[in-house]
């Protein structure tokens, strides 16, 4: 069964990344939010650099904060956001 999910990209991700959202169809292995940034990961190149775990990132499904063992559904939305900071 194919998941279509709207991912978008904010601040340095989209400035990164060149894009501020896409649309995608989900492997049947991915099911939480985590395994979305690893699958971003594998693409390789600046897409390894920016969703490697080892830059922060924030992620939000259907426009509410979620920690990265969530599941993600067919028609969510995910978007992912550095953390921001307040001063």
């Amino acid at each position: 069964m194919s998941r279509n999910v709207r991912i978008l990209y904010f601040a340095r991700l989209r400035e990164a990344l060149g894009q501020n959202m896409e649309d995608v169809v989900l492997p049947d292995d991915v099911a939480q939010v985590a395994d979305i940034m690893r699958w971003l990961a594998a693409r390789g190149s600046v897409w390894a650099e920016q969703f490697d775990g080892c830059r922060q990132i924030r992620a939000a499904v259907n426009q509410e904060l979620v920690p990265d063992n969530t599941p993600v559904a067919a028609g969510d939305e995910i978007a992912f956001f550095p953390p921001v900071t307040g001063g």
